[in-house]
């Protein structure tokens, strides 16, 4: 069901309609430890089996053995100072199980975490080391702004 209004007639010709879904699939990495050949994903709540098997077949090609879903309650949370309620929304996951010869690894998005590491160490050196040029340049005139030197 979209909630998209559009119009009944529109000029010229040929009469043009397109259907647009709400549907929307995010890729989610599971909490407990599954299979390598299920993945989690977070669908629309309007979404049904055959609408995510659909989806993932005809869209991006991927071949679907099952799908289980089941609707993931949003937290509850209370107001310390004024006592009121509120509630995140709900969330239906998608279970996908594809072939057992197929695999899915979650991908490693920080792999380079290390030579990252490094050049920002190497960058904070160097501001430290021009911070200590600016101090010693400035030892004689204490209260003085740096923008003033020469």
């Amino acid at each position: 069901m979209s909630t998209r209004w559009y119009p009944i007639y529109q000029r010229g010709n040929p009469q043009l309609r397109v259907f647009l879904p709400n549907f929307w699939m995010k890729l989610v990495r599971p909490t407990e430890e599954q299979p390598a050949n299920v993945v989690t994903f977070a669908v629309s709540t309007q979404m049904t089996k055959h609408d995510v098997k659909n989806y993932l077949e005809k869209i991006y090609k991927i071949p679907v053995v099952d799908v289980r879903t089941r609707i993931a309650l949003g937290d509850t949370k209370r107001d310390q100072v004024y006592g009121y309620i509120t509630k995140n929304e709900d969330v239906k996951l998608a279970y996908v199980t594809m072939p057992k010869n197929e695999a899915f690894t979650f991908p490693d998005l920080f792999a380079n975490k290390a030579e990252k590491q490094e050049k920002d160490e190497k960058s904070m050196d160097e501001s430290k080391q021009g911070f200590r040029k600016f101090l010693d340049r400035n030892k004689k005139r204490p209260g003085t702004p740096g923008w003033y030197s020469i």
